[in-house]
């Protein structure tokens, strides 16, 4: 059989946490511009965003839709997990930051996480026919709560998994993992690249945002998958699935946490990760690597609730805050797309080169481990 024609143009929605707002916002810039992506590529936090984009048919009723009191009551409602104590959690950290190999044993993501995996996420229905195409990124376990804790030795633990349409799986056909390299070292992460048809949207929007240390696995149909973490910059991906790629140029991880949990569950080092993908040549670099002091008021973050002895969520205080969080994010997201619309391209369209010719004047991390 043929393979299908690729997409026209394919924007990377990579991660963005609790800010996912920021999406919304691109999509629109991007459409508002002449560039609108026939294909989105979700990861983790993303997947919301895209699952609302595709459901809905304007600007409008996406932004109020994230703005809902359904999702504020949502993010209000997620609970500590019981065994998530403060001196838990974070002696836990300690170990992994001390820790240098890459996953020496099979992670316990069964038992080690911080809130229970949401039961329902209000999510509109999607629609029958939309003007977009999605595909999330997920990671399939390849072992078992019985396995937790054994020496890993050279196993693989996590095969990445995306979930999409006949379109996506036809062009993602024989793919091998980016990580198929040996300058990634010894990691736990399988050279095959499995695709997943016929998934609801929903139901891979709510496997997407399993970041482990956060959630527990997610079960469907006799497998268990964490989310977009396991490859939380598609841009392999989004190359061999369209022919314009779009994407953020991210800021760094931090040190204390990020990195040693990927270094402790997958086996490897996510700012080395950044910068290979920010070598890549895109059509269109979005520079979102300010995001942290840009956005750092009345976002969705964590806290340590020392009365309770839980690691919580820090939420707006009020549903206004939270209305007023969401424009913030979606107003950034829209005036970050434009910027890169605007800027003129360099003949080497890495995201390195972006910075050095465009940002000269700003500090930014995310080249740097």
């Amino acid at each position: 059989m043929d393979q299908p024609q690729k997409f026209k143009r394919c924007m990377v929605f990579a991660g963005g946490g609790f800010r996912f707002g920021i999406y919304l916002g691109m999509v629109a810039a991007a459409r508002d511009a002449g560039r609108a992506p026939d294909l989105l590529l979700a990861t983790c936090g993303g997947a919301l965003a895209a699952a609302v984009i595709q459901a809905l048919p304007d600007d409008a009723q996406r932004k109020a839709w994230l703005a809902s009191p359904q999702m504020y009551d949502f993010w209000r409602g997620l609970q500590p997990a019981p065994q998530a104590t403060i001196a838990r959690t974070l002696w836990l950290a300690a170990q992994r930051k001390l820790a240098q190999q890459a996953a020496p044993t099979v992670p316990d993501l069964f038992n080690d996480y911080l809130f229970e995996v949401p039961h329902h996420l209000p999510l509109p229905p999607p629609a029958e026919t939309s003007e977009v195409t999605v595909a999330t990124v997920g990671g399939q376990l390849l072992f078992g709560p019985a396995d937790a804790g054994q020496p890993r030795g050279t196993r693989k633990l996590f095969v990445q998994t995306v979930f999409g349409d006949a379109r996506v799986a036809a062009l993602l056909q024989g793919m091998r993992s980016p990580f198929n390299d040996p300058r990634w070292g010894p990691h736990a992460v399988a050279d095959a690249v499995l695709t997943v048809q016929g998934l609801p949207l929903d139901a891979a929007a709510r496997l997407s945002i399993i970041d482990f240390f956060y959630f527990p696995p997610y079960a469907h149909a006799g497998q268990r998958y964490i989310g977009g973490v396991v490859d939380l910059f598609p841009v392999e991906l989004a190359q061999r699935l369209a022919g314009e790629v779009m994407m953020e140029f991210k800021e760094s991880f931090d040190q204390n946490f990020s990195i040693p949990a990927w270094r402790s569950v997958l086996g490897l080092d996510g700012n080395q990760r950044l910068r290979q993908v920010n070598s890549q040549a895109l059509d269109v670099w979005i520079d979102t690597s300010d995001i942290s002091t840009a956005l750092a008021r009345n976002q969705v973050g964590k806290k340590l609730d020392w009365r309770g002895n839980r690691i919580g969520l820090r939420l707006p205080p009020s549903y206004a805050d939270y209305q007023r969080a969401i424009d913030a994010q979606w107003q950034y997201g829209y005036q970050r797309v434009q910027e890169a619309l605007q800027r003129p391209q360099p003949a080497d369209k890495s995201a390195m080169r972006h910075v050095d010719r465009y940002n000269s004047a700003k500090e930014l991390t995310p080249c740097v481990s």
